[in-house]
């Protein structure tokens, strides 16, 4: 009877594994093509649609992460231009931004923005004003919203967010306290402290994007 049970065991890990690689790519595809934003969002919508309903099928954040990337190489290769585009917008926009030491996280610095992401910059200033009269004083109009991000394991808190457009390019700003530079909030695709970048670490960034371009083309 054991080589029996074995033989199951590894049948049912093998359709959990299939289930997964498959709700991993419609969560994609519902965050490339249908304007889901949220993973959690997303793997519970490919879920239903799929009719997949035991938990051990749903995938991680950073498996439908690396989906989306995949998604996006495959079937929307002008991403990459939005992507471009949006990095170039983060420079002009930490430029300005940078008496309040701006990070830029998010997709943007990730590589899975779209036409539709926002430029999502964390600012720090200890006077949680500071920054909306920042935005007042150049006649920027924006639009307060908060987030509830979380510091470390035990501690969440609920931060003012600012957001607005220029040139045609959305921009989501989260004012946190200087002491937040020390560590980056968790993210919520993995529950790690977030991946930030310096705007020098985001000029490097670019510039090893163009190199890349270049040896492309020449492949290509």
């Amino acid at each position: 009877m054991r080589p029996v049970r074995q033989h199951a065991h590894l049948h049912a890990q093998t359709r959990t594994r299939e289930r997964r690689h498959r709700l991993a790519h419609e969560a994609a595809r519902l965050m490339a093509e249908g304007g889901v934003r949220d993973y959690h969002q997303a793997k519970l919508k490919a879920a239903e649609r799929l009719g997949i309903t035991d938990d051990a099928s749903l995938p991680r954040n950073r498996e439908i992460e690396d989906a989306l990337r995949e998604y996006q190489r495959l079937f929307q290769p002008d991403a990459n231009d939005a992507l471009a585009e949006r990095r170039q917008a983060a420079v002009h926009a930490m430029e300005f931004f940078m008496p309040f030491d701006p990070r830029l996280v998010g997709p943007v610095l990730d590589g899975t923005a779209d036409a539709r992401s926002a430029v999502s910059l964390h600012l720090h200033a200890d006077d949680p004003d500071a920054v909306p009269r920042w935005l007042d004083q150049h006649g920027i109009p924006t639009e307060p919203r908060s987030r509830r991000l979380r510091l470390d394991r035990d501690r969440s808190e609920d931060f003012p967010v600012w957001v607005f457009s220029a040139d045609d390019v959305g921009f989501d700003i989260t004012v946190l306290p200087h002491n937040v530079l020390r560590q980056a909030p968790l993210s919520s695709v993995d529950e790690k402290p977030m991946a930030r970048a310096s705007l020098a670490q985001l000029r490097q960034l670019l510039a090893e994007d163009e190199i890349g371009g270049y040896e492309r083309d020449g492949l290509g």
